[in-house]
C-alpha cells in the first residue's frame, strides 16, 4: 500500500491523496495501518503549515510500516528557480549517513578483515602511539601517552579521544587547532582528501584516552578512511557495491544529480531570512568531493533511507540475502554508553543522555518505555532518519533548512509521534 500526498509552496498551497493498494503490512497489535488516515491527514497538514509560515522552503516525509508506505511533499527544493519538491528530490543528509558509514566498516568484520577491538593502526598510522592531553584546556605539548590504541569500536562509538569539543576554543587549544586544521567538526566538510584528513589528525594529541568519553562525530569520518584503506576501495565505491546496490538506493552517493538536489539553507540570524548555505548546482554536492565524509557527505532520498532502514529492521538482509550478520546488527544497536561516560560526555540537548544511548554509529533511544528500542539520528541539513522495531516503521523526514541547533527537532518529533502512532 502506498499513500501519497503532495503540497506546493508556489502560491497556494494545494493537497492531494491517492491511494494505491498493494500488500498488507504485518502490525503491532492495536496500531492502525497507515491507511487509517486521520492522523496523517492531520501530519500533512501541519507539515503544510510549516513550509508556508516559512519556517522550511520544502520537505519530502515518508512513513514505512510493513509494506505500507505514505509519503508527502510540500514547498519547493530551491527557491529561486521555485522548482517544486518531489519525492526523488536529493538532499544533503549530513549525520544521518553515519549508520551507512557503521554498516559498512561492521561488513569488514564479517569478511574477517578487521576485528571491532583490533587497534585500527594497520590501515591508519597516522592513530599510532597516540599522546593524551592531561587535561582538556592543556597547552598541545602537554601530554601523557594513551592508554591503549584506538579500536574500530572506539571509531564507531566515537570513543576515540577526538571529536565535538563542547569548549570555547580561545579556552581551549585542542579545539582552536582542530579549527584551523579544517577538521573540527561542523558543516563545512573538510575540502582535502583522505591522506591529508588524517595527516592533521595525526599531528594532534587526543582530547581523552581511547574508549574513555565519548566525542560526537570523528570517529565515523576516520572509520570511512580505514573502510577505504582496508578494502582497496574508495568509500562510495564499496558503500555504492556492498549496501547501495544490494537495497537498490539508487539516488545515494557523495554526490548528486543537479535536476535533483534541493538547495540547501541557512536562517540568518540578523535578518532572519533563508539565505543559500549551498546551491543545487556548481561547487556543491553536485560535484565529486576530494573528501568521502563517511560522517556527513552523502546525499539521499526519502525512499532510499526507507530502505536502509528496512534492512536494518530486517536484521541485516534485504531481497532475501543477508548483507550483515545478525548478531552485528544487534551490536550496532547496543548502547555502547557506559553511565560513567555519559555523565563524562554533555550533549544536547542537556537531557540527551536520559533518554538516548549510543550504539555504533547511530543513537538509541532508551526511554521512555514507549520508545525503548528506536534507533536512528538527526541531520544537520535538516533530516531525521528513526526506526522502530516495536511497530516496524522506518520514519523519514528530509527538509533543506540547516538545523539552528543540535536540539532544533521539534518538527521532526511532532513527525515521528505520528508515524509511530503516538498522535
Amino acid at each position: 500500500m502506498h499513500w501519497s500526498g503532495s503540497s506546493s509552496a508556489a502560491g497556494a498551497l494545494s493537497r492531494r491523496h491517492v491511494l494505491m493498494f498493494g500488500g498488507a503490512a504485518a502490525l503491532a497489535p492495536g496500531l492502525p495501518a497507515l491507511a487509517d488516515a486521520q492522523p496523517f491527514d492531520a501530519l500533512a497538514q501541519s507539515l503544510d503549515q510549516t513550509v508556508s509560515a516559512g519556517d522550511v522552503p520544502g520537505l519530502v516525509a515518508l512513513a514505512g510500516r510493513g509494506q505500507d508506505i505514505w509519503t508527502h511533499t510540500a514547498g519547493v527544493r530551491d527557491l529561486q528557480s521555485g522548482a517544486p519538491m518531489t519525492r526523488d528530490t536529493q538532499f544533503a543528509v549530513a549525520s544521518i549517513g553515519k549508520p551507512v558509514t557503521a554498516v559498512a566498516a561492521l561488513m569488514l568484520v564479517d569478511d574477517g578483515v578487521i576485528g571491532l577491538d583490533d587497534p585500527v593502526d594497520p590501515w591508519l598510522p597516522e592513530l599510532a602511539d597516540r599522546q593524551v592531553l592531561r587535561a582538556l584546556d592543556s597547552d598541545l605539548d602537554d601530554t601523557v601517552p594513551a592508554r591503549r590504541a584506538i579500536t574500530l569500536r572506539d571509531l564507531l562509538s566515537m570513543r576515540m579521544g577526538l571529536g565535538f569539543i563542547l569548549a570555547h576554543p580561545a579556552d581551549t587549544p585542542i579545539a582552536a587547532r582542530m579549527q584551523a586544521l579544517g577538521v573540527a567538526p561542523g558543516p563545512r566538510i573538510f575540502s582535502r582528501d583522505a591522506g591529508a584528513f588524517m595527516a592533521r589528525l595525526g599531528s594532534l594529541p587526543l582530547a581523552h584516552h581511547p574508549g574513555e568519553r565519548w566525542l560526537y562525530h570523528t570517529g565515523i569520518d576516520v572509520a570511512g578512511v580505514l573502510i577505504e584503506r582496508a578494502s582497496g576501495m574508495p568509500l562510495g565505491a564499496f558503500q555504492r557495491e556492498r549496501i547501495f546496490e544490494p537495497l537498490g538506493m539508487t539516488d545515494t552517493g557523495f554526490s548528486g544529480q543537479a535536476g535533483k538536489l534541493a538547495t540547501a539553507y541557512w536562517r540568518n540570524p540578523e535578518t532572519g531570512a533563508l539565505d543559500i548555505w549551498n546551491a543545487a548546482s556548481g561547487a556543491s554536492f553536485a560535484e565529486d568531493p576530494p573528501f568521502e565524509a563517511g560522517g556527513s557527505g552523502h546525499v539521499s532520498t526519502v525512499d532510499d533511507f526507507h530502505a536502509f532502514g528496512r534492512f536494518l529492521l530486517d536484521g541485516g538482509v534485504a531481497g532475501g540475502r543477508r548483507l550483515l550478520s545478525q548478531a552485528l546488527v544487534a551490536e550496532m544497536l547496543t548502547d555502547q554508553i557506559t553511565p560513567g561516560q555519559k555523565a563524562a560526555s554533555p550533549w544536547f540537548p542537556a537531557d540527551f543522555w536520559n533518554t538516548h544511548g549510543w550504539g555504533l554509529g547511530v543513537a538509541l533511544r532508551t526511554a521512555p518505555a514507549s520508545a525503548r528500542g528506536r534507533f536512528g539520528w538527526w541531520g544537520g541539513f535538516g533530516t531525521a532518519f528513526w526506526c522502530d522495531p516495536v511497530t516496524d516503521t522506518v520514519a523519514v523526514l528530509f527538509t533543506q533548512r540547516m538545523m539552528a541547533g543540535a536540539d532544533d527537532t521539534a518538527m521532526a518529533e511532532r513527525f515521528l509521534a505520528a508515524a509511530f502512532g503516538e498522535a
